[in-house]
């Protein structure tokens, strides 16, 4: 988006078109209302940027006031008491309420409305550059497949430099071409003949897809026409008719030949147009053409001779390149030739150097309210329930003496948003928080006069820092700046995403943290999404039953756009399948990309092989079997307790994980939460959602161990409230007690390529570095069967694991982020299970001797003996089984875990992986 420079923003509402409740599409579902509609098509209006257009920034849906639904009320229940009728019939007529909406654009204070206000004449120099102005914005709207329809002089604003910029050029577009609104698109006097003699068209059918042929951008240039004739004259036209009058003069414009001289003859202002230039007149002629056949396009226009003179004075506009593209961003960057223009003023204006977009979003987070404004300026009233009742009611419920309902009328008004609030909250900001230097990494913060408060807010929990007006200002300045530094700033992203993301930068940071590049929209482009496969009708059932509570979603915008990013996956993975849960798992990726499907294509397209790797084959059996025993063996290892009361019932993850990993807890948790979530798993490796898992568990865990099998399975059917920032914060604190080889599954992704890594150089730190990407040595963990990993209550953990841990020397490719910090209690106990004599002849350092055959009683209590007293000791710290026979190994760690022991681990390979490396130590011989 541009900055927000000199421009204001504004507001204005109009209703959407009531529906019935008791019709049903031809899915057999309620039909979805206009003002979901309306909202999801106005999404693409916010990615139309040009110098003569006026930005879209937000559309929100209206809450309805209170007092309105107590009026309606009021009125059914007289009506229905009159007639005996039953109350329940109430839904069906309240469902009529229409619901409002509120649009937030750039808005500029003065319009062509003012220069007609003078009255007088406007130059014809300034007139060819107006229309040169409104073509340009038309010409660039043309090529998105959109029409105004709405052009007026009080829609044709003017800025500060006095050049045009177009505003509301995108209501008919979010309308459906009128069909979702109950007034008419356009202006009566501003008409196209063929407008005017298409009429009205409704659909009478609202099952069915009836829409009216859509108006071309030739109606448009006939608009322009009667606007540039009332610049020359110095007057408005057909004031004096009324509205049947004005339409019926219009369309008899048909039976003249000369239209510009007969508006001028029954204007009175012959001798000012006879006056006019003859490029001019010309201009007006070619506008003011009947037969829209005959009338040129506004692209067409702008290649005229008519703006020889004009043309010269502007450039052409070039959009700029995204963020993921192949074309050269900085192409057409340009910089003064004195930068010390750049800041000469002390008293610059920051925020106005931000984009729109920005200044809105933070402007939201001040107390913003779209509704409070136009209450406020009374756009939005409301009335007392008491003066809306009728004045005489029939028994056949007819009613009299009502005031019209003017709600569904558009009311055109357009008011202005104050920022004084915002620029208040942020007058102790600094300059320099507005430009912070990516080098300096002293501090996850930039620095600002307020440096103290944001380093105090960062501490703050994250709902409150996201509602933080200068702390989000702050982030998202600095998001911005390494986002565009992308991919050379990869590591910074990722330093400065475990502080936290800010809301409005987040689909792009999370393609960044999933290393997506290059040309994604030719990628996206280059897949069939037309050619219908068996999956379409799975997708077509799945998709009404996603995330549907969410406007954007529901919308069938969002519909559409699902359709196609899912279709475009599974053609582009013929080697997997669709399964119910990709398009939940779609959904994050969707919404936070509306307006780019590619990117959303591409973001779940990376995230799928690094998470969900194969479980999405035909055959996914074992890839999910494996995934499951492995949560099994976190669960034990982490809350051993309730592993065993959860075994015990019978309450295997099989009976509630496989939607939690499948769909990476989409499937289960709302979006806002699934954010939040995401945010953080993003950060760390494919067994973080492990974790995840476990800690949800833990938030259930005194209901769990309170309940059986059958109150659990009812627990589960309807997950109860989780509190997510716990979850993560404790998933996060799993994850570090977690040995890295100790999530080890051989279906995991296999080590990436060099040519693979998508730009990322190197592992950024432990958490987010795959086991499987380091380099595998004899002291590496060794697959195994599934029968014989599901046998094992607790996992297993790698010989270098176990060498990282204990600090001994020996080879070791990585750090696990169980790495005790220096002069600390060790984290970890090695228990040696073999007899004393086999210990005696080398053992690893630091590990305790407690021999299998003689270690549990035969209740399967520990024995107590000084070493059991050690064990004791370190109950809560990481337990490593050793010995040489893996039965026996995996046996004493179940024992263990029956007895409550977290965090036991079984050393992968037994002692023997350890003998060569030379690190078994020999005890002193007793003298």
């Amino acid at each position: 988006m541009f900055p927000l420079k000199d421009a204001e923003m504004g507001a204005s509402t109009f209703f959407a078109s009531a529906l019935p409740h008791d019709v049903c599409g031809s899915n057999g579902l309620p039909l979805t209302p206009n003002s979901i509609k309306i909202l999801g098509r106005f999404q693409i209006l916010k990615t139309i940027f040009h110098p003569r257009l006026c930005q879209y920034v937000d559309i929100t849906r209206g809450k309805h006031d209170i007092n309105v639904l107590r009026m309606q009320l009021s009125n059914l229940l007289i009506i229905k008491a009159e007639k005996n009728e039953d109350i329940v019939l109430l839904n069906e007529d309240t469902s009529r309420l229409r619901e409002r909406l509120v649009v937030a654009a750039e808005h500029c204070e003065k319009s062509l409305e003012d220069l007609l206000r003078d009255g007088k004449p406007v130059s014809c120099s300034r007139i060819l550059c107006i229309a040169f102005e409104v073509l340009q914005g038309l010409q660039y709207m043309n090529k998105y497949g959109m029409v105004h329809r709405a052009l007026s002089p009080h829609n044709i604003l003017l800025d500060r430099k006095g050049h045009v910029k177009l505003a509301k050029f995108g209501l008919y577009h979010m309308t459906a071409h009128g069909v979702d609104v109950d007034f008419p698109i356009g202006y009566p006097s501003y008409l196209a003949p063929e407008v005017i003699a298409q009429g009205i068209v409704k659909p009478s059918d609202h099952t069915q897809c009836e829409k009216p042929l859509p108006s071309g951008p030739k109606s448009d240039v006939w608009s322009i026409g009667i606007i540039l004739f009332e610049l020359c004259v110095g007057r408005k036209l057909f004031q004096t008719l009324e509205i049947d009058q004005r339409l019926k003069q219009i369309l008899t414009l048909g039976c003249v030949d000369d239209i510009v001289t007969v508006l001028a003859e029954e204007h009175g202002c012959l001798d000012v147009i006879k006056a006019l230039p003859e490029n001019v007149m010309s201009l007006l002629k070619k506008c003011l053409t009947f037969q829209p056949s005959k009338r040129p396009t506004p692209d067409e226009l702008l290649c005229d001779s008519i703006f020889s003179e004009v043309s010269s004075f502007y450039e052409p506009f070039h959009k700029a390149a995204s963020l993921f593209s192949s074309s050269l961003r900085c192409a057409n960057l340009t910089l003064p030739e004195d930068i010390s223009q750049l800041c000469k003023d002390e008293d610059c204006d920051y925020l106005a150097e931000r984009s729109i977009e920005e200044v809105y979003h933070l402007w939201c987070l001040a107390g913003g309210d779209l509704e409070k404004e136009l209450v406020n300026k009374e756009i939005i009233r409301s009335k007392p329930p008491i003066c809306t009742l009728p004045n005489f009611l029939l028994e056949d419920g007819e009613s009299f003496g009502q005031g019209r309902d003017r709600s569904s009328l558009l009311d055109d008004t357009t008011v202005t948003l104050s920022l004084y609030q915002l620029r208040n909250r942020l007058k102790d900001v600094g300059g320099e928080a507005f430009y912070p230097l990516l080098e300096d990494d002293q501090s996850n913060l930039p620095h600002s006069n307020s440096n103290n408060e944001l380093s105090a807010a960062a501490n703050l929990p994250l709902i409150i820092r996201e509602r933080d007006t200068e702390y989000q200002l702050n982030r998202i300045i600095l998001f911005d700046r390494l986002l565009k530094a992308y991919p050379y700033k990869k590591n910074q992203i990722w330093k400065e995403a475990r502080v936290d993301i800010p809301p409005l930068l987040r689909g792009l940071t999370w393609a960044a943290l999933l290393g997506v590049e290059g040309a994604i929209q030719a990628r996206y482009d280059a897949v069939d999404k037309d050619t219908p496969i068996p999956t379409d009708r799975q997708i077509e059932v799945d998709i009404p039953r996603c995330h549907q509570y969410d406007e954007l979603l529901s919308s069938p915008e969002g519909h559409a756009k699902f359709r196609r990013v899912l279709k475009a996956w599974v053609v582009s993975h013929p080697d997997l399948v669709y399964w119910q849960g990709l398009d939940s798992l779609c959904a994050p990726f969707l919404y936070l990309n509306f307006n780019s499907e590619a990117l959303a294509y591409a973001c779940m397209s990376a995230f799928i092989p690094k998470y969900l790797y194969n479980f999405f084959l035909k055959d996914n059996s074992h890839v999910i079997q494996e995934y499951l025993t492995v949560f099994s063996q976190m669960i034990a290892f982490h809350d051993p307790e309730l592993s065993n009361h959860l075994n015990e019932i019978g309450f295997i993850p099989d009976l509630y994980a496989i939607p939690w990993f499948l769909t990476m807890f989409t499937h289960v948790f709302p979006l806002h939460k699934i954010f939040h979530l995401w945010d953080t798993l993003l950060l760390g490796n494919s067994s973080f959602p492990f974790c995840i898992g476990v800690a949800i568990l833990q938030q259930l865990r005194d209901r769990l161990l309170a309940n059986g099998f059958n109150e659990c399975i009812l627990l589960f059917s309807d997950l109860p409230e989780i509190d997510i920032e716990r979850c993560v914060r404790e998933s996060i604190n799993l994850f570090c007690w977690t040995p890295k080889s100790a999530t080890y599954r051989q279906y995991a992704q296999p080590p990436k390529q060099a040519n693979e890594s998508n730009g990322t150089r190197g592992s950024m730190s432990c958490f987010s570095a795959e086991y499987q990407d380091t380099p595998k040595s004899d002291l590496s963990r060794d697959p195994i069967k599934l029968d014989d990993l599901k046998a094992e209550v607790s996992p297993r953990i790698s010989a270098e694991d176990l060498i990282d841990l204990c600090e001994l020397t020996g080879p070791s490719h990585f750090k696990t982020p169980t790495k005790k910090a220096k002069s600390s209690k060790p984290k970890l106990l090695v228990v040696d299970i073999r007899n004393s004599e086999d210990f005696n002849r080398g053992h690893i350092s630091g590990s305790i001797n407690i021999s299998f055959g003689l270690a549990f009683a035969t209740e399967g209590q520990l024995v107590q003996c000084p070493a059991t007293a050690t064990l004791q000791s370190f109950k809560g710290r990481v337990v490593v089984i050793v010995g040489h026979v893996v039965k026996n190994t995996a046996a004493f760690a179940a024992h263990l875990v029956k007895n409550k022991y977290p965090r036991v681990c079984i050393l992968d390979g037994g002692i023997n992986k350890i003998k060569p490396t030379g690190l078994l130590t020999v005890p002193s011989p007793q003298i």
